[in-house]
């Protein structure tokens, strides 16, 4: 998705710039969010893990020693729901997750780590240990700054989530 700010209304000078750094923190956001996926592919590539993709390794990391439901995952905003039903599928048919039906509701699936699966966790978990450390050591950023940005973030996640809630 490319976002660009075409003919808006004429804004005062304030509002336009501030438009202008909106738009750009998100194509920002969504560069980032692939460049990771990126980076977590050639992670696997280098150690030799060909048959996960990134999306699924993100999966397995973000499930760590829980035990969920495709649900779940989709309430906590991490998948979209075909997305995440297809990618549990295949985890499971490749050895990285065990599934079991829910005895309340049947129609139900919980999911968690096989030994398999936590293996790819704990390199995922690795790469973002070592980055940590990286982006300190470097002086790319320090706590202080990223905690900026997180919570940054974190009022902008809660601003979207109002809008879809409260406004129709």
């Amino acid at each position: 998705m490319m976002i660009s700010m075409h003919e808006p209304a004429a804004l005062p000078a304030g509002q336009q710039a501030f438009l202008a750094s909106y738009l750009d923190a998100l194509s920002l956001v969504e560069r980032l969010h692939r460049l990771l996926l990126d980076v977590i592919k050639d992670e696997f590539e280098r150690t030799g893990v060909l048959e996960v993709n990134a999306v699924q390794a993100l999966l397995l990391f973000n499930i760590g020693e829980n035990e969920v439901t495709a649900g779940e995952l989709k309430t906590r905003g991490y998948y979209q729901g075909s997305n995440v039903s297809y990618n549990l599928k295949k985890l499971v048919e490749m050895g990285y997750m065990h599934h079991q039906r829910c005895e309340i509701d049947r129609r139900s699936v919980r999911v968690r780590l096989t030994a398999k699966g936590r293996e790819v966790r704990n390199t995922v978990a690795g790469l973002f240990r070592r980055h940590a450390s990286e982006l300190g050591e470097r002086e790319i950023v320090d706590i202080g700054g990223i905690d900026l940005i997180t919570a940054s973030l974190r009022r902008v996640e809660r601003y979207w989530s109002d809008q879809i809630r409260y406004i129709y």
